[in-house]
């Protein structure tokens, strides 16, 4: 009698759970993406409440996504993938936003500079989340990184940071 047993587990390196590392991830950047957008739309109606609260969501989301890259996902990516230039340089773009970041959060929705300044958080954002996506994450999918267990981890510590 032929058996099957075993046939399965070739695909369970490559299938992604809710507990997978990159997926949490890239989770984070649409939810981010998708807030730039409304701000966007928020400051062509001008609504200064909506867009001061808005601001201080999205600066909240980047803030604890970027503390989990760098407390948990990009230790073992650049341990696994062996390109120092590429973490440096994505280590780089998190310092750039947490530097915008600290404008927007010292500004009101009044300031005169608020909305060119989250705007151009959205646009540092957007170039990083290219680079993460596009060269990062396939480069720690290759080198056989446990996602499953950095997912774990980052999803812990991550109710951890909203909690606070």
């Amino acid at each position: 009698m032929p058996t099957t047993q075993g046939t399965s587990t070739a695909k369970t390196t490559t299938r992604r759970t809710k507990n997978d590392a990159i997926k949490l991830l890239t989770a984070d950047h649409a939810k981010v993406k998708k807030m730039f957008k409304e701000f966007e739309k928020l400051s062509k109606k001008n609504e200064e409440a909506g867009k001061e609260e808005l601001a201080a969501q999205i600066c909240k989301e980047l803030t604890i996504h970027a503390q989990l890259e760098e407390e948990i996902f990009y230790p073992a990516a650049r341990e696994a993938i062996d390109d120092d230039d590429l973490m440096n340089e994505a280590m780089v773009e998190h310092n750039s936003a947490k530097d915008l970041i600290a404008q927007i959060q010292s500004m009101g929705a009044s300031d005169p500079m608020f909305d060119a300044t989250v705007k151009v958080l959205g646009e540092y954002v957007n170039h990083h989340v290219e680079e993460e996506q596009n060269e990062i994450f396939p480069k720690v999918e290759k080198a056989k990184v446990d996602l499953e267990e950095i997912g774990a981890e980052m999803a812990q510590r991550k109710e951890e940071l909203m909690e606070e």
